[in-house]
């Protein structure tokens, strides 16, 4: 089509069409018409530049073998006691396989990152001057090389599954999470390391001080000798910098985030990225959530330790005294994941059906409800296109006696879909915001293109949303209201 109509007539054409509908505009600047619009009907907005770089498959697999694999690996040293899910492999290298409603980021210089730093920078100050208290997303592999994620996420995971050992062996296997405790006494072996105490839960400040080597803290346990090991024989001081790095740009928009009271939601990606990306959101939340909720943590609903993390979590925050903040989604990364796990052969992580994920869904969604209801600490963005889930959270803030103005409880949509849900909740007087994309038409295609795959399900859907639209206009045509007028008194 582009070809055809060439660049400004396809340009023109996409506004009018797909982009127009799911696309708030070009720039920081021409979305803030549609911002103040939906402000008007009490529906604020998540910022969230939706630029990907358009790769071929080829050179998107090429970027993430290169980027993945440490210099240790690429010497041909064995790694065989690396995990098959925190490896990279060149079949789902292209991690935008199967993934249609999330942007994807692949590593090519420290130059870029930093590109992506101050684009997010720039975001967070337009959230700022958009509407009070406003939300900005931000994705963890955009700052930094993704090599550092799948160690950390490997580290932490051996670590678990350490103390779930132990547990075993104490007779206190196959409890939830928060009920599980441990005798110090069989502890005390691999206690001679000061890692093997902090390794759970880093001291932010240490890691992003240059004093501090990321390295030594990516040591595992031996259950044979009792020592802790080395995650890899060795780091180069170039890995060990750009390691430094990712977490100094993740403390800048955190910063920024606070100095323009803008709340910083850190997006959730693959299962083997995971673990350290909510690692290190909880430690920033650590840090930024002593006065109020500013840095906000994903959680995926379709995984089956959903509730083990959000419980723990949770329980962190009520020990510690720093608000929680979470946003509830159901997950986007389900078809890689499933294959991915069959392929190379570890245990699928996905909860089996959508039923199950729902279950899930609803289950972390009443325990921080009812952690609000107990303390009003916690916080969570009930991120959710699905009207039961929705009528759900609203029956249970009633029995809670969670009132809208308390702002405890938010809802999320896309933008261009479930208005039906967004804006009667906005009248209404609840908090809740539509995620907006943005970013030049031609750059913002490939996120795009991949957006248009996911909407068979939404389709389905849509015909909901057709019968409620021409219900309200006969409606209008009936009273001789035809242009609505949103209340005055609302906004965010």
């Amino acid at each position: 089509i582009k070809f055809l109509l060439g660049k400004k007539a396809f340009e023109q054409f996409m506004k009018l069409t797909f982009y127009g509908q799911f696309v708030a505009g070009e720039d920081h600047k021409s979305i803030k018409s549609l911002i103040q619009k939906n402000r008007a009907f009490g529906v604020g907005s998540v910022l969230d530049y939706s630029v990907e770089e358009d790769l071929t498959q080829e050179d998107a697999v090429t970027k993430e073998m290169d980027s993945c694999v440490s210099a240790t690996e690429k010497e041909g040293m064995s790694m065989d006691h690396r995990e098959k899910q925190y490896k990279a492999h060149q079949q789902f290298g292209d991690r935008r396989g199967g993934v249609t409603g999330a942007r994807t980021y692949f590593y090519s210089d420290e130059a870029k990152c930093d590109q992506h730093m101050e684009t997010f920078l720039k975001c967070i100050k337009a959230s700022g001057g958009s509407s009070v208290d406003g939300f900005s997303a931000i994705k963890m592999t955009a700052l930094g090389r993704p090599q550092f994620l799948l160690q950390f996420s490997e580290v932490l995971v051996k670590w678990r599954r350490f103390f779930s050992f132990l547990a075993a062996q104490q007779g206190r296997d196959g409890m939830e999470a928060l009920e599980q405790r441990l005798e110090l006494q069989p502890l005390q072996v691999y206690r001679t390391h000061r890692v093997g105490e902090t390794i759970d839960r880093l001291d932010w400040n240490s890691l992003i001080d240059d004093r501090i080597k990321i390295s030594d803290l990516l040591v595992v346990p031996n259950l044979e000798t009792g020592q802790l090991e080395p995650l890899l024989n060795k780091f180069t001081e170039e890995e060990e910098k750009q390691m430094k790095r990712m977490l100094q740009r993740l403390d800048v928009l955190a910063n920024h985030a606070e100095e323009h009271s803008v709340r910083l939601m850190v997006d959730a990606e693959q299962t083997y990225f995971q673990p350290a990306i909510s690692t290190l959101t909880v430690e920033m939340q650590r840090i930024y959530n002593r006065g109020k909720p500013v840095i906000f943590n994903t959680y995926q609903c379709y995984l089956k330790e959903a509730y083990d993390i959000v419980t723990m979590d949770v329980e962190l925050s009520r020990r510690e005294g720093w608000f929680f903040g979470a946003k509830l989604v159901r997950g986007a990364y389900m078809y890689q994941e499933r294959s991915r796990a069959e392929e190379i052969g570890y245990e699928d992580p996905i909860n089996p059906d959508y039923e199950t994920t729902n279950i899930m869904y609803h289950k972390c969604l009443d325990y921080i409800l009812d952690e609000i209801g107990l303390n009003r600490n916690a916080n969570v963005m009930v991120a959710s296109h699905n009207e039961d889930t929705v009528k759900h959270t609203l029956r249970r803030m009633n029995e809670l006696g969670l009132t809208p103005t308390e702002n405890k409880v938010y809802f999320g949509q896309l933008l261009g879909m479930c208005d039906q849900i967004s804006f009667p909740l906005g009248q209404a007087g609840f908090p809740v915001y539509k995620y907006v994309p943005y970013g030049p038409v031609n750059e913002v295609i490939p996120y795009l293109s991949r957006r248009a795959q996911e909407n068979r399900g939404f389709m389905k859907g849509s015909q909901r949303e057709r019968e409620l639209l021409w219900k309200e206009l006969k409606r209008r045509l009936a009273s001789g209201q035809v242009f609505y007028r949103p209340s005055p008194e609302l906004g965010l």
